[in-house]
């Protein structure tokens, strides 16, 4: 991942929002420290006084090698989210402190990395825990269960025109000219997703973005927040249960019981729809989302090897052309395709590169 800026970086505008805010007292100077921020905002733990406390500021350009360029209007999105999710599910989120729409900025509580480490990090390091896929699982469901068929949250959360540049565009739809036998079916997902409106979607449930607390998974980077189909954050975590198989496959084993967890935790929460009715469409979305992470304008840093590459568009693309109706069809077909390989330190050790 990329850093924030150094110190002598951060915008004047940054810390005159944060006076004006009375986060930082008159006569302090607030020392700003960059975290991971990703590719898609600039984040610093900021201490000032007695106080400490993060600010996020969304960044037009994306830092990923094509051009990608997203309103900052998205950080009004995920501040809404934060505060949504809070009435359902207040540890679930960190607190939002202040917000600044004009210049993209919002400060929140401080999370501890040493009591709250990014789910990510542990799946890395092989610490596969099903128990905790399935609170990610649940929770995520109860979210959309609070906010279902909510006339006054689809209004809010209109956010379609946002949604589709920074989720259908550069995943589906960036991946159909890669693909032609599958184009028009990556096409016409991308267009279905866009017109399904049920519930509060956060649109980046990625491991990266949970962080392990102890009181259960902590959301965070609702950039994409969107009023749309839930089934698009099941599919979106799920992916990357698959994904972290070429990781560290020693855990592979152990990101497969977190699929399954995670979807079990999940659907067992659905009461908004017909729950066969939402399988359909996170399986549907699932094999497009797989391959879209190694063919999409957002590729997975950790997937290089073109084997890898090639292993993955060998279970995605057939499953894109005959979609399943069941999760579990794309979780099989994904296990298949290490069912005859012996895995080794060395292979291990070039995934981690």
């Amino acid at each position: 991942m990329t850093s924030s800026p150094p110190d002598n970086a951060v915008p004047a505008v940054v810390v005159t929002f944060l006076r004006d805010a009375d986060l930082v007292p008159a006569g302090v100077t607030p020392h700003f420290t960059p975290l991971t921020g990703g590719v898609a905002s600039d984040i610093w733990k900021v201490e000032a006084g007695n106080r400490t406390f993060a600010v996020k500021r969304a960044l037009q350009k994306l830092r990923v090698a094509r051009d990608w360029q997203v309103p900052v209007t998205r950080n009004v999105s995920e501040v809404d989210w934060l505060r949504a999710a809070a009435k359902v599910t207040p540890d679930a989120v960190p607190q939002v402190l202040a917000h600044d729409a004009e210049i993209g900025a919002f400060a929140m509580a401080y999370l501890d990395p040493a009591y709250h480490p990014v789910w990510k990090a542990e799946l890395a390091a092989g610490r596969a825990d099903p128990a905790f896929a399935a609170r990610v699982g649940d929770t995520v469901a109860a979210i959309h269960a609070a906010t279902a068929h909510s006339a006054a949250l689809a209004k809010q959360f209109a956010t379609d025109a946002l949604f589709h540049a920074i989720r259908l565009e550069p995943y589906l739809e960036a991946t159909a000219p890669v693909h032609p036998d599958i184009a028009d079916a990556l096409m016409c997902l991308s267009r279905e997703t866009l017109a399904t409106k049920i519930a509060l979607v956060h649109g980046d449930v990625s491991p990266k973005n949970i962080l392990v607390g102890p009181n259960g998974p902590v959301f965070l980077d609702a950039e994409c927040a969107w009023y749309g189909d839930p089934a698009f954050d099941l599919a979106f975590c799920l992916n990357h249960m698959l994904l972290k198989c070429l990781w560290t496959p020693r855990a592979r084993t152990g990101f497969l019981a977190c699929f399954d967890a995670l979807a079990v935790a999940y659907l067992a929460r659905v009461d908004w729809e017909p729950v066969a009715e939402l399988e359909r469409r996170a399986a549907r979305l699932l094999p497009a989302l797989f391959l879209a992470r190694v063919d999409g304008k957002s590729p997975v840093e950790y997937i290089t090897d073109e084997n890898d590459k090639a292993r993955v568009r060998r279970v995605a693309v057939p499953l894109i052309a005959s979609p399943p109706s069941r999760l579990a069809d794309v979780r099989e077909a994904w296990a298949k395709a290490f069912s005859s390989e012996v895995d080794t330190g060395s292979r291990e050790e070039n995934a981690r590169r």
